[in-house]
Protein backbone atom coordinates (compact mmCIF):
# COMPACT_ATOMS: atom_id res chain seq x y z
CA UNK A 1 0.00 0.00 0.00
CA UNK A 2 1.55 3.43 -0.61
CA UNK A 3 2.46 5.69 2.03
CA UNK A 4 -0.56 6.86 4.10
CA UNK A 5 -1.16 10.99 4.00
CA UNK A 6 -2.05 11.68 7.11
CA UNK A 7 -4.16 14.83 8.61
CA UNK A 8 -3.06 17.87 10.35
CA UNK A 9 -3.85 18.78 13.92
CA UNK A 10 -2.10 21.20 15.76
CA UNK A 11 0.94 21.56 13.48
CA UNK A 12 0.72 16.92 13.52
CA UNK A 13 0.62 14.68 11.15
CA UNK A 14 -1.89 11.97 12.78
CA UNK A 15 -3.92 9.59 11.44
CA UNK A 16 -3.69 5.65 11.31
CA UNK A 17 -6.47 4.38 8.85
CA UNK A 18 -7.05 6.03 5.14
CA UNK A 19 -8.20 5.14 1.76
CA UNK A 20 -7.43 4.84 -1.55
CA UNK A 21 -7.60 7.52 -3.67
CA UNK A 22 -8.12 6.29 -7.42
CA UNK A 23 -7.97 7.59 -10.89
CA UNK A 24 -10.96 8.41 -12.78
CA UNK A 25 -8.87 7.86 -16.15
CA UNK A 26 -7.77 4.39 -14.91
CA UNK A 27 -9.54 2.76 -11.85
CA UNK A 28 -6.69 0.59 -11.33
CA UNK A 29 -4.14 3.43 -10.70
CA UNK A 30 -3.89 4.26 -6.51
CA UNK A 31 -3.52 7.71 -6.78
CA UNK A 32 -2.64 7.79 -2.73
CA UNK A 33 -3.91 7.40 0.28
CA UNK A 34 -5.75 9.70 2.61
CA UNK A 35 -6.46 9.51 5.68
CA UNK A 36 -9.84 9.62 7.52
CA UNK A 37 -10.54 12.26 10.35
CA UNK A 38 -12.39 10.84 12.92
CA UNK A 39 -15.07 13.13 14.51
CA UNK A 40 -12.99 13.48 18.25
CA UNK A 41 -10.05 14.15 15.85
CA UNK A 42 -12.02 17.05 14.07
CA UNK A 43 -12.81 18.48 17.60
CA UNK A 44 -9.18 18.32 18.29
CA UNK A 45 -8.46 20.19 15.18
CA UNK A 46 -11.25 22.90 16.34
CA UNK A 47 -9.84 23.30 19.67
CA UNK A 48 -5.98 23.65 18.09
CA UNK A 49 -7.21 26.31 15.76
CA UNK A 50 -8.77 28.06 18.66
CA UNK A 51 -5.73 28.07 20.77
CA UNK A 52 -3.69 29.77 17.85
CA UNK A 53 -6.05 32.43 16.92
CA UNK A 54 -5.22 35.35 19.81
CA UNK A 55 -1.38 34.57 18.16
CA UNK A 56 -1.57 34.71 14.59
CA UNK A 57 -4.47 37.37 14.45
CA UNK A 58 -2.10 39.92 16.42
CA UNK A 59 1.22 38.55 14.33
CA UNK A 60 3.08 41.13 11.76
CA UNK A 61 2.00 41.68 8.32
CA UNK A 62 5.29 40.95 7.50
CA UNK A 63 5.03 37.32 8.68
CA UNK A 64 2.08 36.65 7.12
CA UNK A 65 3.03 38.46 3.75
CA UNK A 66 6.57 36.33 3.88
CA UNK A 67 4.70 32.58 4.38
CA UNK A 68 2.04 33.20 2.01
CA UNK A 69 4.48 34.69 -0.49
CA UNK A 70 6.96 31.96 0.30
CA UNK A 71 3.85 29.39 -0.32
CA UNK A 72 2.86 30.90 -3.79
CA UNK A 73 6.42 30.67 -5.32
CA UNK A 74 6.77 26.73 -4.03
CA UNK A 75 3.28 26.35 -5.62
CA UNK A 76 4.38 28.26 -8.90
CA UNK A 77 7.46 26.17 -8.94
CA UNK A 78 5.92 22.81 -8.82
CA UNK A 79 3.16 23.67 -11.25
CA UNK A 80 4.06 20.57 -13.51
CA UNK A 81 3.51 18.23 -10.86
CA UNK A 82 0.95 19.68 -8.53
CA UNK A 83 -0.68 19.81 -12.03
CA UNK A 84 -0.66 16.35 -12.48
CA UNK A 85 -1.31 15.39 -9.23
CA UNK A 86 -4.92 17.11 -9.88
CA UNK A 87 -5.41 15.62 -13.08
CA UNK A 88 -4.75 12.00 -11.71
CA UNK A 89 -7.35 12.42 -8.84
CA UNK A 90 -9.82 14.86 -10.11
CA UNK A 91 -10.14 13.91 -14.08
CA UNK A 92 -9.08 17.42 -15.83
CA UNK A 93 -6.39 17.94 -18.64
CA UNK A 94 -2.79 18.19 -17.53
CA UNK A 95 -3.13 21.99 -19.53
CA UNK A 96 -6.34 22.50 -16.94
CA UNK A 97 -4.75 20.99 -14.35
CA UNK A 98 -1.97 22.89 -14.57
CA UNK A 99 -3.75 26.16 -15.03
CA UNK A 100 -5.51 25.47 -11.48
CA UNK A 101 -2.21 25.47 -9.65
CA UNK A 102 -0.70 28.20 -11.26
CA UNK A 103 -4.49 30.73 -10.30
CA UNK A 104 -3.55 29.33 -7.19
CA UNK A 105 0.23 30.32 -6.70
CA UNK A 106 -1.34 33.59 -7.77
CA UNK A 107 -4.44 33.89 -5.22
CA UNK A 108 -1.60 33.39 -2.88
CA UNK A 109 0.46 36.02 -4.07
CA UNK A 110 -2.77 38.67 -4.25
CA UNK A 111 -3.49 37.86 -0.59
CA UNK A 112 -0.01 38.19 0.44
CA UNK A 113 0.01 41.54 -0.72
CA UNK A 114 -3.22 42.08 0.68
CA UNK A 115 -1.75 41.68 3.73
CA UNK A 116 0.34 44.91 3.47
CA UNK A 117 -2.86 46.68 2.30
CA UNK A 118 -5.64 46.31 4.49
CA UNK A 119 -6.51 49.88 5.48
CA UNK A 120 -9.01 51.76 7.75
CA UNK A 121 -10.35 54.80 7.91
CA UNK A 122 -10.07 57.99 10.60
CA UNK A 123 -13.45 60.36 10.13
CA UNK A 124 -14.38 63.32 12.11
CA UNK A 125 -17.22 62.53 14.54
CA UNK A 126 -20.19 64.32 14.42
CA UNK A 127 -19.67 65.27 18.13
CA UNK A 128 -16.72 67.89 18.82
CA UNK A 129 -13.75 66.41 20.20
CA UNK A 130 -13.85 62.84 19.02
CA UNK A 131 -12.45 61.24 16.23
CA UNK A 132 -13.29 57.84 14.66
CA UNK A 133 -11.81 55.08 13.59
CA UNK A 134 -13.28 52.47 11.78
CA UNK A 135 -10.74 49.40 11.01
CA UNK A 136 -11.33 45.63 10.17
CA UNK A 137 -10.45 42.40 12.41
CA UNK A 138 -10.03 39.03 11.56
CA UNK A 139 -13.36 36.57 12.79
CA UNK A 140 -12.09 33.76 14.63
CA UNK A 141 -11.67 30.09 13.42
CA UNK A 142 -12.53 29.54 10.04
CA UNK A 143 -14.31 26.54 8.44
CA UNK A 144 -13.79 25.57 5.30
CA UNK A 145 -15.30 22.94 3.22
CA UNK A 146 -14.52 22.93 -0.35
CA UNK A 147 -15.67 20.41 -3.38
CA UNK A 148 -14.15 17.98 -5.64
CA UNK A 149 -14.36 20.05 -8.70
CA UNK A 150 -11.52 22.55 -8.10
CA UNK A 151 -9.16 20.99 -5.91
CA UNK A 152 -6.64 23.12 -5.62
CA UNK A 153 -7.88 27.03 -6.98
CA UNK A 154 -10.85 26.76 -4.51
CA UNK A 155 -9.01 25.98 -1.26
CA UNK A 156 -6.61 28.28 -2.07
CA UNK A 157 -9.28 31.08 -2.93
CA UNK A 158 -10.75 30.16 0.99
CA UNK A 159 -7.54 29.55 2.67
CA UNK A 160 -5.31 32.63 1.03
CA UNK A 161 -7.82 35.07 2.39
CA UNK A 162 -8.79 33.91 6.17
CA UNK A 163 -5.18 33.78 6.73
CA UNK A 164 -4.24 37.37 4.94
CA UNK A 165 -6.96 38.65 7.41
CA UNK A 166 -5.32 36.54 10.74
CA UNK A 167 -8.38 34.02 10.68
CA UNK A 168 -7.17 30.73 11.37
CA UNK A 169 -8.60 27.55 9.78
CA UNK A 170 -9.96 23.76 9.93
CA UNK A 171 -10.27 22.90 6.28
CA UNK A 172 -12.21 19.27 4.82
CA UNK A 173 -11.42 18.80 1.76
CA UNK A 174 -14.10 16.97 -0.50
CA UNK A 175 -13.49 13.22 -0.18
CA UNK A 176 -12.88 12.16 -3.49
CA UNK A 177 -10.09 14.89 -3.82
CA UNK A 178 -7.56 15.17 -0.90
CA UNK A 179 -4.49 15.25 -2.67
CA UNK A 180 -4.41 18.87 -3.99
CA UNK A 181 -5.47 20.38 -0.61
CA UNK A 182 -2.97 18.19 1.83
CA UNK A 183 -0.04 19.30 -0.84
CA UNK A 184 -1.05 22.68 -0.45
CA UNK A 185 -1.38 22.48 3.52
CA UNK A 186 2.40 20.80 3.08
CA UNK A 187 3.27 23.83 1.35
CA UNK A 188 2.06 26.59 4.03
CA UNK A 189 3.55 24.23 7.05
CA UNK A 190 6.92 24.28 5.20
CA UNK A 191 6.35 27.88 4.47
CA UNK A 192 6.81 28.71 8.15
CA UNK A 193 2.90 28.95 9.20
CA UNK A 194 3.06 27.94 13.28
CA UNK A 195 0.97 25.43 14.62
CA UNK A 196 -2.42 25.33 14.37
CA UNK A 197 -2.88 27.75 12.46
CA UNK A 198 -4.08 26.03 9.55
CA UNK A 199 -5.59 22.01 10.27
CA UNK A 200 -6.95 19.71 7.88
CA UNK A 201 -9.37 16.96 8.95
CA UNK A 202 -9.88 14.94 5.42
CA UNK A 203 -13.23 12.42 5.30
CA UNK A 204 -16.65 12.24 5.31
CA UNK A 205 -18.81 15.10 5.82
CA UNK A 206 -21.25 13.07 7.57
CA UNK A 207 -18.17 12.83 10.16
CA UNK A 208 -16.22 15.74 9.74
CA UNK A 209 -18.63 18.42 7.68
CA UNK A 210 -20.88 17.93 10.44
CA UNK A 211 -18.74 17.85 13.79
CA UNK A 212 -17.32 21.34 12.01
CA UNK A 213 -21.27 22.68 11.62
CA UNK A 214 -21.81 21.53 15.21
CA UNK A 215 -19.13 23.02 17.02
CA UNK A 216 -19.90 26.85 18.43
CA UNK A 217 -16.28 27.45 18.24
CA UNK A 218 -16.42 27.56 14.38
CA UNK A 219 -16.90 31.25 13.81
CA UNK A 220 -17.71 30.95 10.29
CA UNK A 221 -17.98 28.66 7.64
CA UNK A 222 -17.21 29.08 3.91
CA UNK A 223 -18.52 26.68 1.93
CA UNK A 224 -18.58 25.75 -1.78
CA UNK A 225 -20.81 22.47 -3.27
CA UNK A 226 -24.05 21.30 -3.59
CA UNK A 227 -27.76 23.32 -2.83
CA UNK A 228 -28.85 20.58 -0.19
CA UNK A 229 -25.51 20.79 1.95
CA UNK A 230 -25.47 24.23 1.53
CA UNK A 231 -28.94 24.32 3.13
CA UNK A 232 -27.59 22.08 5.73
CA UNK A 233 -24.62 24.49 6.44
CA UNK A 234 -26.95 27.19 6.56
CA UNK A 235 -29.58 25.98 9.13
CA UNK A 236 -26.47 24.68 11.37
CA UNK A 237 -25.07 28.25 11.20
CA UNK A 238 -28.36 30.03 12.18
CA UNK A 239 -28.82 27.99 15.37
CA UNK A 240 -25.00 28.93 16.80
CA UNK A 241 -24.71 32.16 14.95
CA UNK A 242 -22.30 32.17 12.88
CA UNK A 243 -21.35 33.94 9.65
CA UNK A 244 -21.92 31.24 6.84
CA UNK A 245 -20.63 32.08 2.90
CA UNK A 246 -22.56 29.75 0.01
CA UNK A 247 -21.82 28.77 -3.02
CA UNK A 248 -23.45 26.47 -4.76
CA UNK A 249 -25.57 25.64 -7.88
CA UNK A 250 -25.96 27.06 -11.36
CA UNK A 251 -27.56 26.36 -14.22
CA UNK A 252 -25.95 28.96 -16.29
CA UNK A 253 -26.94 30.46 -19.82
CA UNK A 254 -25.30 31.23 -22.68
CA UNK A 255 -27.63 33.92 -25.27
CA UNK A 256 -26.46 33.55 -28.81
CA UNK A 257 -28.01 36.12 -31.38
CA UNK A 258 -28.27 36.05 -35.04
CA UNK A 259 -26.07 39.17 -35.44
CA UNK A 260 -22.89 36.77 -33.18
CA UNK A 261 -20.02 35.82 -34.85
CA UNK A 262 -20.61 32.00 -35.63
CA UNK A 263 -17.14 30.82 -34.80
CA UNK A 264 -16.73 32.42 -31.80
CA UNK A 265 -20.70 31.63 -30.61
CA UNK A 266 -19.03 27.70 -31.35
CA UNK A 267 -16.22 28.05 -29.28
CA UNK A 268 -17.15 30.23 -26.68
CA UNK A 269 -20.14 27.34 -26.12
CA UNK A 270 -18.18 24.26 -26.52
CA UNK A 271 -15.42 26.01 -24.06
CA UNK A 272 -18.34 26.71 -21.45
CA UNK A 273 -20.35 23.16 -21.77
CA UNK A 274 -18.01 20.91 -21.93
CA UNK A 275 -14.23 21.60 -21.02
CA UNK A 276 -13.36 20.11 -17.53
CA UNK A 277 -15.84 17.82 -18.24
CA UNK A 278 -18.38 20.46 -17.84
CA UNK A 279 -18.10 19.81 -14.15
CA UNK A 280 -18.03 23.66 -13.12
CA UNK A 281 -20.58 25.53 -11.48
CA UNK A 282 -19.65 28.29 -14.05
CA UNK A 283 -20.31 25.79 -16.76
CA UNK A 284 -23.24 27.23 -19.18
CA UNK A 285 -25.59 23.97 -20.04
CA UNK A 286 -28.53 25.91 -21.55
CA UNK A 287 -27.78 27.24 -24.94
CA UNK A 288 -30.54 29.67 -25.89
CA UNK A 289 -30.43 30.46 -29.77
CA UNK A 290 -32.46 33.18 -31.48
CA UNK A 291 -33.87 31.78 -34.84
CA UNK A 292 -31.67 33.35 -37.52
CA UNK A 293 -28.99 31.83 -36.39
CA UNK A 294 -30.07 28.86 -34.74
CA UNK A 295 -29.64 25.89 -37.42
CA UNK A 296 -26.13 26.74 -38.61
CA UNK A 297 -25.40 27.11 -35.17
CA UNK A 298 -26.25 23.97 -34.31
CA UNK A 299 -24.65 22.45 -36.90
CA UNK A 300 -21.39 23.49 -36.44
CA UNK A 301 -21.58 23.30 -32.63
CA UNK A 302 -22.78 19.51 -33.19
CA UNK A 303 -19.75 19.06 -35.81
CA UNK A 304 -17.24 20.47 -32.85
CA UNK A 305 -18.88 18.61 -30.01
CA UNK A 306 -18.27 15.35 -31.78
CA UNK A 307 -14.68 15.34 -32.83
CA UNK A 308 -14.13 16.64 -28.79
CA UNK A 309 -11.33 14.31 -28.21
CA UNK A 310 -12.41 12.14 -24.72
CA UNK A 311 -9.73 10.32 -23.05
CA UNK A 312 -6.82 9.71 -19.98
CA UNK A 313 -6.21 13.79 -18.42
CA UNK A 314 -2.71 13.18 -18.83
CA UNK A 315 -3.04 12.26 -22.79
CA UNK A 316 -1.60 15.27 -24.37
CA UNK A 317 -3.98 15.01 -27.26
CA UNK A 318 -6.74 14.65 -24.94
CA UNK A 319 -9.74 17.70 -24.55
CA UNK A 320 -12.19 16.30 -22.44
CA UNK A 321 -11.00 14.09 -19.23
CA UNK A 322 -12.89 11.55 -17.37
CA UNK A 323 -15.89 12.07 -15.00
CA UNK A 324 -14.94 11.86 -11.64
CA UNK A 325 -16.36 9.01 -10.16
CA UNK A 326 -19.03 6.47 -10.78
CA UNK A 327 -21.90 8.28 -9.30
CA UNK A 328 -21.61 10.97 -11.63
CA UNK A 329 -21.03 9.26 -14.62
CA UNK A 330 -24.47 7.54 -13.35
CA UNK A 331 -26.07 11.24 -12.74
CA UNK A 332 -24.67 12.45 -16.30
CA UNK A 333 -25.97 9.33 -17.83
CA UNK A 334 -29.44 9.28 -16.42
CA UNK A 335 -30.28 13.25 -17.42
CA UNK A 336 -29.17 12.01 -21.25
CA UNK A 337 -31.91 9.00 -20.91
CA UNK A 338 -34.66 11.82 -18.85
CA UNK A 339 -33.64 14.49 -21.56
CA UNK A 340 -34.51 11.92 -24.43
CA UNK A 341 -37.82 11.03 -22.40
CA UNK A 342 -38.62 14.63 -22.36
CA UNK A 343 -38.40 14.64 -26.27
CA UNK A 344 -35.31 16.89 -26.90
CA UNK A 345 -33.04 15.61 -29.42
CA UNK A 346 -29.53 14.01 -29.10
CA UNK A 347 -27.51 16.05 -31.95
CA UNK A 348 -23.94 15.02 -30.90
CA UNK A 349 -22.60 11.98 -28.04
CA UNK A 350 -24.65 11.00 -25.31
CA UNK A 351 -22.52 7.59 -25.65
CA UNK A 352 -19.86 6.34 -23.39
CA UNK A 353 -16.02 6.00 -24.57
CA UNK A 354 -13.59 3.47 -24.55
CA UNK A 355 -10.24 3.69 -24.02
CA UNK A 356 -6.85 1.36 -23.36
CA UNK A 357 -7.61 2.48 -19.86
CA UNK A 358 -10.89 1.59 -17.44
CA UNK A 359 -11.88 4.89 -16.85
CA UNK A 360 -15.41 7.28 -16.71
CA UNK A 361 -15.81 8.55 -19.97
CA UNK A 362 -18.02 9.80 -21.64
CA UNK A 363 -18.53 11.85 -24.77
CA UNK A 364 -19.85 15.43 -24.55
CA UNK A 365 -23.66 15.21 -25.46
CA UNK A 366 -25.34 18.31 -26.86
CA UNK A 367 -29.24 18.35 -26.95
CA UNK A 368 -31.70 20.02 -29.37
CA UNK A 369 -35.08 21.08 -29.35
CA UNK A 370 -35.25 21.47 -25.96
CA UNK A 371 -37.32 23.83 -23.69
CA UNK A 372 -36.70 25.75 -20.77
CA UNK A 373 -39.63 23.66 -18.65
CA UNK A 374 -37.45 20.28 -19.32
CA UNK A 375 -35.42 18.94 -16.15
CA UNK A 376 -32.49 19.04 -18.28
CA UNK A 377 -32.74 22.97 -18.99
CA UNK A 378 -33.41 23.57 -15.21
CA UNK A 379 -31.67 20.69 -13.05
CA UNK A 380 -27.95 21.15 -12.59
CA UNK A 381 -26.43 18.40 -14.36
CA UNK A 382 -22.99 19.06 -13.34
CA UNK A 383 -21.56 17.24 -16.63
CA UNK A 384 -20.53 17.37 -20.11
CA UNK A 385 -24.28 17.75 -21.13
CA UNK A 386 -25.91 21.03 -22.60
CA UNK A 387 -29.51 21.75 -24.45
CA UNK A 388 -29.60 24.17 -27.18
CA UNK A 389 -33.37 26.35 -27.07
CA UNK A 390 -34.50 28.38 -29.50
CA UNK A 391 -36.36 31.41 -29.32
CA UNK A 392 -37.33 34.31 -31.10
CA UNK A 393 -35.56 37.37 -30.40
CA UNK A 394 -33.60 39.09 -27.83
CA UNK A 395 -36.10 39.99 -25.64
CA UNK A 396 -37.34 36.12 -25.46
CA UNK A 397 -33.91 35.27 -25.26
CA UNK A 398 -32.86 37.29 -21.72
CA UNK A 399 -36.59 36.31 -20.34
CA UNK A 400 -35.49 33.20 -21.03
CA UNK A 401 -32.30 33.19 -19.19
CA UNK A 402 -33.38 34.51 -16.48
CA UNK A 403 -36.16 32.12 -15.98
CA UNK A 404 -34.15 29.90 -13.46
CA UNK A 405 -33.94 29.47 -9.75
CA UNK A 406 -29.61 30.10 -9.95
CA UNK A 407 -28.16 33.36 -10.47
CA UNK A 408 -24.07 32.45 -11.27
CA UNK A 409 -23.05 33.18 -14.77
CA UNK A 410 -24.44 34.36 -17.81
CA UNK A 411 -23.10 34.89 -21.61
CA UNK A 412 -24.15 36.74 -24.42
CA UNK A 413 -22.49 36.10 -28.09
CA UNK A 414 -23.44 39.41 -30.25
CA UNK A 415 -21.45 42.40 -32.04
CA UNK A 416 -24.26 44.35 -31.02
CA UNK A 417 -23.41 46.88 -28.37
CA UNK A 418 -26.90 47.71 -27.59
CA UNK A 419 -27.80 44.54 -26.47
CA UNK A 420 -23.99 43.41 -25.14
CA UNK A 421 -25.05 46.39 -22.77
CA UNK A 422 -28.99 45.63 -22.00
CA UNK A 423 -27.86 41.95 -21.23
CA UNK A 424 -24.65 43.28 -18.75
CA UNK A 425 -27.56 45.06 -16.95
CA UNK A 426 -30.53 42.91 -17.29
CA UNK A 427 -29.05 40.02 -16.59
CA UNK A 428 -29.64 38.22 -13.44
CA UNK A 429 -26.60 37.07 -12.42
CA UNK A 430 -23.57 37.79 -10.50
CA UNK A 431 -21.01 37.16 -13.10
CA UNK A 432 -21.83 38.59 -17.22
CA UNK A 433 -20.01 37.19 -19.99
CA UNK A 434 -19.96 38.96 -23.26
CA UNK A 435 -18.38 36.84 -26.15
CA UNK A 436 -16.52 34.77 -23.77
CA UNK A 437 -16.50 31.39 -21.85
CA UNK A 438 -18.80 31.73 -19.06
CA UNK A 439 -16.67 29.50 -17.12
CA UNK A 440 -13.10 31.65 -16.34
CA UNK A 441 -13.13 34.90 -14.16
CA UNK A 442 -9.39 35.98 -12.89
CA UNK A 443 -7.93 35.78 -9.48
CA UNK A 444 -8.39 39.53 -8.25
CA UNK A 445 -12.01 40.06 -9.05
CA UNK A 446 -14.89 39.00 -7.10
CA UNK A 447 -16.70 35.78 -7.21
CA UNK A 448 -20.44 34.33 -6.61
CA UNK A 449 -24.25 34.36 -7.94
CA UNK A 450 -27.12 35.69 -7.20
CA UNK A 451 -30.85 33.88 -6.51
CA UNK A 452 -29.74 29.96 -5.17
CA UNK A 453 -26.55 30.20 -6.53
CA UNK A 454 -24.84 31.78 -3.94
CA UNK A 455 -25.30 33.37 -0.30
CA UNK A 456 -23.02 35.91 1.64
CA UNK A 457 -20.52 37.99 0.58
CA UNK A 458 -18.42 37.64 -2.64
CA UNK A 459 -15.24 35.26 -2.64
CA UNK A 460 -11.58 36.64 -4.23
CA UNK A 461 -10.20 39.56 -4.72
CA UNK A 462 -10.58 42.66 -2.38
CA UNK A 463 -14.51 41.75 -1.58
CA UNK A 464 -12.92 38.77 0.49
CA UNK A 465 -12.65 40.97 3.54
CA UNK A 466 -16.10 41.39 3.62
CA UNK A 467 -15.99 38.03 4.80
CA UNK A 468 -13.07 37.08 6.85
CA UNK A 469 -13.07 40.07 8.69
CA UNK A 470 -15.15 41.86 11.35
CA UNK A 471 -15.50 45.74 11.02
CA UNK A 472 -14.73 47.63 14.47
CA UNK A 473 -16.00 51.35 15.06
CA UNK A 474 -13.76 52.73 17.69
CA UNK A 475 -13.74 56.52 19.21
CA UNK A 476 -11.14 58.28 20.52
CA UNK A 477 -11.75 62.03 22.47
CA UNK A 478 -9.27 64.49 22.34
CA UNK A 479 -6.77 64.26 25.60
Amino acid sequence: MSELHKNLINGEWVGADGVENINPSNINEVVGVYARATAEETKQAIAAAKAAFPAWSRSGILERHAILSKASQEILARKQELGELLSREEGKTLPEGIGEVTRAAQIFDFFAGETLRLAGEILPSARPGLTVEITREPVGVIGIITPWNFPIAIPSWKMAPALAYGNTVVIKPADLVPGSTWAIVDILVRAGLPKGVVNLVMGKGSVVGQTMLDSPDVNAISFTGSVGTGKRVAEASVKVGRKFQLEMGGKNPTIVLDDADLKIAVESVAQSAFFSTGQRCTASSRVIVTEGIHDKFVEALAERTRNLRVGDALDKNTEIGPVVDPGQLKQDTDYIEIGKGEGAKIAAGGERVTKDTEGYFLQPTLFTEATNSMRIAREEIFGPVAAVIRVKDYEEALATANDTEFGLSAGIVTTSLKYATHFKRNSEAGMVMVNVPTAGVDFHVPFGGRKGSSYGSREQGKYAAEFFTIVKTAYTAAG
